[in-house]
């Protein structure tokens, strides 16, 4: 089956199990957004989730964040991964904001992206959900189901992001990021996955990925001493 086919099988099936598409990570504006996927690096949307109201509640605002000391910030947001580091960059974003974009978030990928803290990824979200501009924030998680699902052998999220956009209408791009990932969290977890069980791996996945994946979930034989 050709990359065109499966993508558009997938689409179908994909708008049938998630016809609404609401946003993970809890949020009021464009700005609580931008932080709340910030925060969302290496740590579960649930996580972000957790620990979001207390700190809305205490700075829901460029200038109400930036009067905090990084400090504050950090025990704010102290129960997520890389709470220093993400204190320091929520600081000096807030101080850009404040300084260079009268306290907005800004509209464009190359403003966003020249914010502390903010790679593409974070970027394509924000513009796709806070302003629905067409993108296709791909991370990890869309990047390998993306190859199991043979739509696309990219080696990075780049290249897989190319690919998929290449294969979806870009009015879908929006929706179709949040529909993989929910079909990911529902029934195709990074570990332990039975390929040929999955709605959509089982038909998509070639003999060789379904093979290798099951030799990676077998049990590791001890070694006698």
């Amino acid at each position: 089956m050709k990359r065109s086919e499966k993508a558009s099988r997938i689409h179908k099936m994909l708008v049938e199990l998630y016809p609404e598409t609401p946003v993970p990570l809890d949020h009021s504006d464009p700005f609580t957004l931008l932080v709340a996927v910030l925060l969302s690096a290496q740590t579960t949307d649930k996580k972000v989730n957790e620990i979001s109201p207390e700190l809305f509640a205490a700075a829901g605002t460029p200038s109400s964040m930036a009067s905090l000391t990084v400090e504050q910030l950090k025990h704010l947001i102290r129960q997520i991964g890389l709470s220093n580091t993400k204190a320091k960059n929520l600081y000096k974003l807030c101080r850009l904001l404040l300084d260079n974009h009268d306290g907005q978030v800004p509209q464009t990928f190359a403003e966003l992206e020249a914010l502390p803290g903010v790679g593409h990824k974070t970027a394509s979200v924000v513009m796709s959900q806070a302003f629905g501009v067409p993108a296709f924030p791909v991370d990890t998680h869309i990047h390998r189901l993306a190859a199991r699902w043979g739509l696309s052998d990219g080696k990075n999220v780049e290249k897989t992001e190319r690919d998929l956009k290449a294969l979806f209408p870009r009015e879908s791009w929006n929706d179709l990021h949040l529909q993989i990932i929910f079909f990911g969290r529902e029934y195709c977890p990074a570990r332990y996955h039975d390929l040929t069980g999955c709605p959509i791996c089982s038909w998509t996945a070639t003999k060789k990925r379904i093979a290798e994946e099951a030799k990676m979930n077998e049990p590791k034989k001890r070694t006698k001493r």
